[in-house]
């Protein structure tokens, strides 16, 4: 019979078992076990029972049978050597690739060496004996050049000397391609190097490097000439409140700045934002721009309807982000939904507002983190479900711990209410609903906000899809899934459903090829009418062609056949499919702007403030492009290890309004980090500089609006 005692004993026999699993995705930790949970490097094989002192790697080597210092396993599956082997392979290729791009980086820089080859002998400082110049010290000399020789053998004051004014750069800024060259340039050039001065950063060499990255960006005008543009626009806030417009544009190879302005002491309103529209569109040329994209917000309506005045041949349409975000925000308010969110909240808060449970927790976890910043609120709503949903048994092993029944902050009615909601049945079947629903509308937003490929041809079909899926998810039956379609059915019409959408729908030969009763929808036969009637706006010629010839011919399956014989459809898909569904890009240039427009910088002129962000923001713009098209950029908005998808979003994403604050008995710092506590995350922000800041008050996870823009227009007005 089972009793309470043995029932214990064999608890601590599993939780001790947990302990020793790796939670890591490297295929190595299906074959083996750490033997000690504090030695990461000492691991088990589980087909032989070998041990090795080598880490996972030392056992792919062991359970694949390759390598010349290690035991072949002669128990292993001829799968796990398969596997085994290709994980050894993948890792040696990236190291590979690696000392390539290095090698690279070194080429690309070019600058002739000063100073001789001898090898002179030296003392070094605060040492007697002599040694041969090494390559670095044939490049270093005294902090202070005026010292005397005894007074270079004193450590020099480096704070003191050079530090004077220090400006904030992050660690990882070592990590970037340019820094890397700059410092071999530097040690190319050797002794006696005049840094630039004031003047010369002020006005010559940026001006040259405004002209450079111009020339650039022109390579991009003849894909905008062919498959046409976007003009992106939207609003932001510095610091000091400033207001700030940004105008953007984006083609097929991806999304550039144009312009910002000052808007403080001007009143955001539909007459102001047509005129720098319609500035933008007039410097890009009209017959180039196809599309401009911006928020619902009600200004944003008006000044739509007096471009459709002007210019009735350009289209204005809804950013898909924010549409689908406020999609997730109306699904997340249901009361099914709601609750688990609430639920989920209520514990992160109090895991990360104790120094000792946060302790604890990372102690579970082996250093994992639960909360993962997302590129919106509800992104990261999603993505800290998943990742508790990850560490769900290493959860549930740590709030049955003696370990976390000892810590007096677990005691407190929250700290009790943390412990329910882990052990909770319901709250982890919740959970799963949840995310179910939650990850078919967030794979679309992944897709509409990324700069892959154009998004405007797969949104609506993709939207769709979702909608089955998320009736299939809830077993088809219809009072599950009602009010979820019923939201996203709401925020869609006259946003995401507008001809243009509906015409790259059907253009689209993944949707159309595969549904031919795509044809026959009245609703989209319809929409690709008028979708042509503003694209030829004045042309009827072509517009009977598009409609009633050529769209015939493109049905038959024969595109290529006939693609010579349709001009008016050829032209109309080139650019329609071309275009983004999103203003997203335009709105990570923000963190651009902190950046350069700080309390210290803030005296700069307008002019020399956009040629700043123009280079900054455009640069990496295109850096992220040239990744993409290597692939060395990997989409992990849904990969299962936090780090990852936490450095990718800190390179990519926006606001992730991640917010933790201390409880009123708590010190004032950040547990295990020695730092205040402080937004966590600003995403593409958060690479270059981590701004804390202190709040006065407890807000809740979440709270922050992710889109900084004017009153939401109202869908039911009968103006829209």
């Amino acid at each position: 019979m089972s009793t309470p005692e043995n029932r214990t004993n064999e608890t601590n026999v599993t939780a001790v078992e947990n302990l020793l699993k790796r939670n890591s995705n490297d295929v190595g930790w299906e074959y083996g076990v750490l033997i000690d949970a504090q030695n990461k490097d000492k691991v088990k094989c589980k087909f032989c029972g070998h041990q090795s002192t080598g880490g996972v790697y030392r056992l792919k080597q062991h359970v694949a049978n390759v390598g010349k210092n290690v035991k072949k396993c002669r128990e292993s599956t001829q799968e796990a050597k398969e596997k085994c082997k290709k994980s050894l392979d993948e890792s040696k290729s990236k190291r590979e690739e690696k000392t390539v791009r290095e090698l690279e980086l070194r080429e690309e820089v070019n600058v002739s060496r000063v100073g001789g080859e001898d090898d002179d002998e030296v003392n070094c400082v605060g040492s007697s004996e002599p040694h041969k110049l090494g390559p670095i010290d044939k490049w270093t000399r005294a902090i202070d050049p005026k010292a005397t020789k005894t007074e270079s053998l004193k450590q020099q004051k480096l704070n003191k000397e050079l530090w004077k004014e220090r400006t904030p750069i992050p660690f990882n800024a070592c990590d970037n391609d340019e820094f890397k060259q700059m410092c071999e340039a530097i040690g190319q050039f050797g002794a006696g190097f005049q840094p630039p001065s004031q003047r010369d950063l002020r006005e010559t060499l940026l001006e040259e490097e405004y002209a450079r990255t111009k020339s650039l960006l022109e390579e991009r005008d003849a894909e905008k000439m062919k498959s046409g543009c976007s003009i992106m626009t939207d609003a932001w806030s510095d610091t000091k409140r400033r207001s700030i417009m940004n105008l953007c544009t984006n083609c097929a190879e991806g999304s550039s700045f144009i312009s910002s302005k000052e808007m403080s002491d001007v009143s955001h309103t539909s007459e102001v934002i047509f005129e720098l529209v319609d500035k933008a569109i007039e410097e890009l040329g009209p017959d180039d721009v196809v599309q401009v994209v911006t928020d619902n917000a009600s200004n944003n309506m008006g000044a739509k309807k007096l471009l459709v005045e002007k210019r009735p041949h350009i289209f204005w349409t809804s950013c898909a982000t924010h549409t689908i975000n406020l999609m997730l925000q109306g699904i997340a308010s249901l009361t099914k939904f709601k609750k688990v969110i609430d639920q989920s909240k209520a514990f992160t808060i109090f895991v990360y507002g104790h120094t000792r449970t946060l302790k604890c927790m990372r102690h579970f976890t082996e250093g994992k983190e639960i909360i993962r910043p997302g590129v919106t609120r509800f992104a990261s709503v999603f993505l800290t479900l998943n990742s508790m949903l990850e560490k769900k048994n290493q959860l549930k092993q740590m709030v049955v711990h003696s370990r976390w029944d000892q810590l007096k902050d677990v005691k407190s009615k929250k700290g009790k209410d943390a412990t329910a909601t882990i052990l909770s049945l319901a709250f982890w079947k919740d959970v799963k609903i949840c995310l179910s629903v939650f990850e078919l509308l967030f794979k679309v937003l992944r897709l509409v906000d990324g700069d892959v490929k154009p998004s405007m041809g797969f949104l609506f079909g993709e939207l769709i899809k979702a909608k089955r899926e998320i009736k299939e998810a809830c077993g088809n039956v219809e009072s599950r899934y009602k009010e979820i379609i019923a939201i996203i059915d709401k925020k869609m019409k006259e946003r995401l459903d507008s001809p243009l959408h509906l015409t790259a729908y059907l253009l689209n030969p993944y949707y159309s090829y595969a549904n031919q009763a795509i044809f026959d929808d009245p609703t989209i036969t319809v929409g690709f009418i008028n979708c042509v009637e503003v694209f030829y706006h004045h042309d009827e010629n072509m517009q009977e062609q598009a409609v009633n010839v050529e769209l015939k011919k493109f049905q038959t399956s024969l595109w290529r056949l006939y693609e010579i014989e349709t001009p008016a459809l050829q032209r109309l898909a080139t650019r329609i499919l071309s275009l983004t569904s999103s203003s997203f890009a335009c709105e990570r240039n923000w963190s651009t702007f902190e950046l350069v427009h700080t309390k210290k910088r803030n005296r700069l002129t307008t002019t020399r403030l956009n040629k700043l962000v123009f280079i900054q923001f455009n640069s990496k713009m295109m850096s992220k492009k040239q990744k993409i098209k290597s692939k060395k950029i990997d989409d992990v908005l849904l990969s299962s290890d936090t780090s990852e998808a936490q450095g990718f979003l800190h390179e990519d994403g926006d606001s992730c309004a991640l917010i933790v604050y201390r409880d009123e008995d708590e010190e004032d710092v950040m547990p295990g980090t020695g730092i205040q506590w402080s937004v966590l995350g600003d995403a593409m922000g958060a690479e270059e500089q981590l701004e804390l800041r202190r709040s006065t008050r407890v807000r809740q996870l979440y709270e922050e609006e992710e889109f900084e823009s004017e009153e939401e227009f109202d869908e039911d007005d009968d103006d829209y």
